[in-house]
C-alpha cells in the first residue's frame, strides 16, 4: 500500500512537470520504479500503459488553453509512432543503458542552447509563426519516439529543445503540442511492449496509480505553461534538460566523478540555472515597462477625432 500511494504521488508531480515544461514525466516514473526493483523494460511498458491516459488529460487541458499547434502535432505524431514502436520492441529483447550517457550528452549541449538562447535573446521575431518543415519534424518525431521507449522517456526532452531551438513557436504551443502528440507515442510504445513481452511484463496496478496522480496534475500543469512569461519558461526548460542529463551522465559510465565533485557541479549548475531564470524574469519584466510606456504615449484616434469635430463646431 505504501508503495502505491508513493507512485500516486510520484505520477502527480511528474505529470505536474511534464505538463507546464513539456518533459520528465516519463523519465521521473522510470527512474522510480527502476529504484523498486522492475527491469527497464517492465519499467517502460508500465510507464507508458499509464501515460496513455496522462497524454490524453494533458493533451485536453493545453487543447483547451489554446496551447496547440495541430500541424506540428500532425506532422510529428506518427513517425514518432514508428519510432516508439520500433524502441519498444527492441528494448523488449536489448537493454540499452550504455547508450544512454551517449544520448544524454547530446541533450545537455541542447539543453545550454536553450537557456542561453532564452536568457540572453529572444527567438528571431521573422521565424515565429511560420510553419515547421515536414522533413525536419519526421525524423525528429522517429528519433525521440525511438529515444522515449528504449529510455524509459525522452519524447518530451528531445522534441521540445528541438522545437524551441527553431524558433518558430511560441514555448507554450511548444510544450502543448508535444504533450498532445505524446499520447500517439504511449499508445505506439505500449502495443510494442505488449508484442515483445505480453501483459506479464507489465505492472497493471502501478500503471493505474501513475495514471490517477497525472491526471488530476494535467489542468494545474496546462494552466501554469500558459500564464508563465515565454523567456522565464524557455530558460526552465533548459535548465531542467541540463539537471536531469548531467545526472544521467555521472550515473552511467561515461563519466566518473568522486561525490565532492559532484556535490560541486550539481550547485553551480543550480546557481546558474536560478540566475538566467532570475534574468529572464527581470528582461521580461523591462520589456512590458517598456511596452507599457509606448502604449501610453501613443495618440488615441478617436479622442484626436472627437477634439476636432469640437473645434469645428466652435468655428462654425
Amino acid at each position: 500500500m505504501h508503495t502505491l500511494v508513493l507512485l500516486g504521488l510520484v505520477g502527480l508531480l511528474a505529470q505536474l512537470v511534464d505538463g507546464s515544461l513539456g518533459m520528465a514525466y516519463g523519465v521521473t516514473s522510470t527512474t522510480l520504479l527502476l529504484v523498486i526493483g522492475a527491469t527497464p523494460a517492465t519499467a517502460s511498458a508500465t510507464v507508458h500503459l499509464a501515460q496513455i491516459g496522462t497524454t490524453l488529460a494533458s493533451g485536453a487541458s493545453h487543447w483547451r488553453l489554446g496551447n496547440v499547434d495541430w500541424s506540428v502535432v500532425r506532422r510529428i505524431a506518427l513517425p514518432g509512432a514508428v519510432g516508439a514502436f520500433a524502441g519498444a520492441t527492441f528494448l523488449s529483447h536489448i537493454s540499452t543503458q550504455t547508450a544512454a550517457p551517449l544520448m544524454s550528452g547530446i541533450l545537455l549541449l541542447l539543453g545550454i542552447y536553450i537557456v542561453a538562447r532564452f536568457t540572453i535573446w529572444q527567438p528571431r521575431r521573422g521565424q515565429l509563426g511560420k510553419p515547421v518543415r515536414r522533413r525536419f519534424l519526421a525524423p525528429l518525431g522517429v528519433l525521440a519516439g525511438f529515444i522515449d521507449s528504449t529510455g524509459g522517456g525522452g519524447w518530451g526532452p528531445v522534441g521540445t529543445p528541438a522545437l524551441l531551438a527553431s524558433g518558430r513557436i511560441e514555448p507554450r504551443k511548444v510544450i502543448g503540442s508535444i504533450d498532445s502528440s505524446e499520447f500517439i507515442i504511449a499508445i505506439a510504445a505500449s502495443g510494442g511492449f505488449l508484442v515483445g513481452l505480453g501483459t506479464s511484463g507489465i505492472n497493471f496496478a502501478w500503471a493505474a496509480v501513475l495514471l490517477v496522480g497525472g491526471v488530476i496534475a494535467a489542468p494545474i500543469a496546462a494552466w501554469i505553461v500558459r500564464v508563465i512569461p515565454p523567456r522565464v519558461l524557455g530558460s526552465a526548460v533548459g535548465g531542467v534538460i541540463i539537471l536531469s542529463n548531467t545526472r544521467a551522465i555521472l550515473a552511467g559510465e561515461l563519466v566518473t566523478l568522486p561525490g565532492t565533485a559532484q556535490i560541486a557541479l550539481y550547485t553551480a549548475i543550480a546557481l546558474v540555472w536560478g540566475a538566467a531564470i532570475t534574468w529572464s524574469l527581470r528582461a521580461h519584466l523591462a520589456e512590458r515597462r517598456a511596452t507599457a510606456a509606448t502604449e501610453g504615449h501613443e495618440p488615441d484616434p478617436t479622442a484626436a477625432e472627437t477634439v476636432q469635430a469640437h473645434d469645428s463646431s466652435t468655428r462654425s
